[in-house]
């Protein structure tokens, strides 16, 4: 981790509120296709589920929707992205989930890279996330 590189910090997700409201995955992520929450949300319904491919692909959609928001938010591809700023969840969950799926499917390469990533960019999101 880049311990001089600013810090991350993502603005609010209005996608966060409706799932944590019981909010259908599905239609929260029809209504808001740019929530890393969103579709972390179906990633971990599909791998709880074990439909490893599904998983992957939501996964791998928040994950991109994520640096896409990163970016956005003045990310330049290093530096912490602190799991205790709520909407920096949504990305970093999708990121775990990622990292799980690439595994249940055999890409161990992908698997490790995404690992690391987590970890670099808040080692507090792994362990909240295992």
């Amino acid at each position: 981790m880049d311990l001089l590189a600013p810090r991350t910090l993502l603005p609010v997700d209005p996608a966060t509120a409706l799932l944590a409201a019981g909010g259908d995955p599905v239609q929260v992520a029809t209504e808001h296709p740019s929530s890393s929450a969103a579709w972390a949300a179906l990633a971990e319904e599909a791998l709880g589920r074990e439909f490893w491919i599904e998983g992957y692909a939501y996964a791998r959609t928040g994950y991109h929707r994520g640096l896409d928001s990163l970016r956005k938010a003045g990310w330049r591809g290093t530096g912490p992205v602190p799991w205790s700023h709520g909407p920096n969840q949504g990305f970093l969950r999708a990121l775990h989930a990622l990292a799980v799926a690439a595994a249940a499917i055999g890409e161990s390469d992908e698997a490790e890279r995404c690992q690391k990533f987590l970890d670099d960019c808040d080692p507090a999101a792994g362990i909240a996330l295992s």
